[in-house]
């Protein structure tokens, strides 16, 4: 009797508590909780204030490597649920922060939040240069934007961006590192790693001219000679931050003599191998404190209960 009693008090909180208790709870708590007690609680969790931000990005980095995120049908998981949020959201969706989707749903996200501030989208093997300029086109507020690991995005987009986002400030375009197989055998597509983009000199000069107001830059293991930095340098003297990671065609020298024209660069982080672009003899080179970046990638198999 005092067990149904406690079970019906729940059931008939006002609608306010709710919100307020609901609205407390991580992504994957909301989706596999509240969402499936009662109709009432469902439409609370429906309600457009809860949905500003999508952040599936702590669920990713908790989980270890799997082939399986790189199927189709987890990629059509994910489009699901963001098109789900951007209907909840009711078109006040700023913040996106998911892997895995594709053009269908990032263009769908397009049309309906224009006023999309942060988009991280990285390891999407099926989002192209198509849904990217839509997006520079109608959402001009982008502050924030993570590209990385999606190889069918080119220049092309960095340019659009550029062009069309003046608030810009943050862009992360990082490369898988194409030195090491190991750490991405047996759950990356061999295929989809062949194709990581060459044209490093290409994008850096994308960057350095269209984005200038830029004050975080990361392009880890891209393969820009020093010519692409010296176009970022002169381009972006905003900067604070600028990773270098396995950007290996990078030597000691060419670094120090280019980020020394950013007066604002606080933190550079640099390669510990220099490989020349002419040669095929790499040469470690030591920067006292500072130490490899280990982009960690841990991902698996999303449980079937979140959609």
């Amino acid at each position: 009797m005092e067990e149904d009693r406690s079970e019906s008090d729940w059931g008939g909180l006002a609608p306010d508590i709710l919100m307020n208790i609901i609205s407390r709870l991580t992504v994957q708590e909301l989706w596999t909780g509240p969402m499936f007690v009662r109709k009432s609680w469902l439409t609370v969790c429906r309600d457009s204030y809860l949905w500003s931000i999508f952040d599936l990005e702590p669920w990713f980095e908790s989980y270890p490597q799997s082939a399986h995120l790189w199927s189709p049908d987890f990629e059509r998981k994910v489009d699901l649920m963001l098109r789900s949020v951007v209907d909840w959201s009711d078109g006040g969706l700023t913040e996106i922060r998911v892997r895995h989707c594709s053009d269908y749903a990032l263009s769908y996200a397009t049309d309906r939040c224009p006023n999309l501030q942060v988009l991280a989208i990285r390891s999407s093997p099926n989002v192209t240069d198509a849904s990217m300029t839509k997006i520079a086109f109608r959402c001009r507020s982008l502050k924030e934007i993570d590209i990385s690991y999606c190889h069918e995005i080119s220049h092309d987009t960095l340019v659009m961006i550029g062009r069309n986002c003046p608030n810009l400030r943050i862009l992360k375009r990082n490369l898988m590192d194409w030195s090491d197989s190991s750490r991405r055998s047996g759950f990356v597509p061999t295929e989809y790693v062949d194709a990581c983009p060459q044209d490093g000199d290409t994008e850096a000069d994308a960057i350095g001219k269209h984005m200038i107001y830029l004050e975080r830059l990361e392009i880890q293991f891209s393969r820009l000679s020093v010519k692409g930095l010296a176009s970022i340098c002169e381009g972006c003297p905003k900067l604070e931050y600028l990773d270098l990671s396995g950007c290996v065609h990078l030597s000691s020298r060419d670094i120090a003599n280019n980020v020394s024209r950013i007066k604002r660069l606080k933190e550079v982080k640099k390669p510990d191998v220099y490989v020349p672009r002419s040669g095929d003899v790499a040469q470690t080179e030591r920067y006292g404190h500072w130490r490899l970046y280990d982009e960690r990638f841990d991902i698996q198999a999303m449980s079937s209960s979140l959609v």
